[in-house]
């Protein structure tokens, strides 16, 4: 789509003479305007708005505009806004984008993914809602995410919009005001859990590689903690795949930590730090993984004895071995619960943790 960049005698062949204004413009003169247009928008999700209309119509137009004005684009497809658009999408939905499998297509996933109408799909991003940012389970309506990521592929990294696919796994949702909504365009119940839940998506990265290829890449994107880890580890050596959350992060992470041993003063080996995370979700346990796995190659030492260099904090205080023996600690957190035996004090709050411990380094 050209928009009003037409020629006369192009519009004469397409049969769209006098349904455009006469005008012929350049792609820069339309630019202009919808730039214009975008930053006279009263807020933020306004402009998100405006922006997936834009992408609606005019695809070209879209990407230009954005590809042209990256920083001040990103942050609108992208966080911070997707996290206000995602909250809004049911209502704020116009056409809808990527491919959405309920839990009711199980036995039907390949059939689906075949509508697509095209098959050179080389990135497929795909989510159940369950963990969307720091706003919780947003059902269905954390499409948005999948959506802006790829646009950000495209915008940034090249890749073409047609070789991008956002996948929404409608499981449900646990949050009832979108389950009272009738304007909630996703299942209305309460999420299917266990056995039932993964199968499906096994058959959905099966069908993918059925689909689209082998080569696919099949990017998890926020999922929930208690499916998050153990979907990766079923999945990572068969498919082309990765958690955004747990290993995506960790890659960025892990570069700004090596980035800074070259600090005067600071220990020049990771193995010779002890670091302390706040926070123990998806995103910590993912870096503090990575950090293992670099020490266990940098100091040819297994990744267990890597992880006693490395504690983490979560709400209820320093995880520990004596918690793990006394109450029921989540299993990714369980690698990293070390013997605090030679530590004293109360390891609750992060103020004392740190007193006692002693950190080299803090991730938070």
């Amino acid at each position: 789509n050209k928009g009003s960049g037409f020629t006369h005698q192009e519009r004469k062949h397409l049969k769209i003479h006098g349904l455009v204004p006469h005008a012929v413009e350049t792609l820069e003169l339309q630019l202009e305007r919808e730039l214009r247009n975008l930053r006279m928008k009263p807020n933020d999700l306004e402009k998100y708005v405006y922006l997936m209309e834009l992408l609606n119509r005019n695809e070209t137009l879209f990407y230009r505009l954005v590809v042209d004005n990256i920083k001040e684009c990103m942050p609108l497809v992208y966080t911070p806004t997707v996290g206000a658009a995602c909250e809004s999408y049911s209502h704020i939905f116009s056409q809808p984008k990527g491919i959405y499998i309920s839990i009711k297509d199980k036995g039907n996933v390949k059939q689906i993914l075949e509508n697509w109408p095209t098959k050179n799909v080389k990135a497929i991003v795909f989510t159940d809602g369950e963990r969307i940012l720091g706003l919780g389970d947003l059902g269905i309506n954390g499409m948005g995410i999948p959506v802006g990521k790829l646009q950000l592929y495209s915008a940034c990294a090249g890749i073409p919009p047609s070789q991008c696919l956002p996948v929404v796994i409608d499981n449900g949702t646990e949050t009832e005001k979108y389950l009272k909504d009738p304007l909630y365009m996703g299942l209305k119940q309460k999420r299917v859990r266990g056995k039932e839940f993964n199968d499906l998506i096994e058959e959905f990265m099966s069908s993918c590689q059925q689909v689209f290829g082998p080569s696919v890449l099949l990017q998890f994107e926020d999922f929930g903690n208690s499916t998050a880890f153990g979907l990766l580890e079923q999945t990572r050596d068969r498919y082309t795949t990765f958690n955004d959350d747990i290993q995506g992060t960790a890659c960025v992470a892990l570069a700004g930590v090596i980035a800074s041993l070259k600090i005067n003063g600071a220990p020049s080996k990771l193995a010779d730090h002890r670091i302390l995370f706040f926070g123990a979700g998806e995103a910590g346990i993912g870096i503090g993984s990575l950090i293992a796995y670099a020490i266990s190659h940098e100091d040819g030492v297994s990744e267990e004895q890597a992880r006693k260099n490395i504690w983490f904090v979560d709400s209820q205080g320093l995880i520990t071995e004596q918690r793990h023996k006394t109450s029921s600690l989540k299993h990714h957190k369980v690698p990293f619960a070390h013997d605090a035996s030679a530590y004293s004090g109360d390891l609750v709050e992060l103020e004392d943790i740190v007193k006692s411990l002693k950190p080299t380094m803090i991730v938070g």
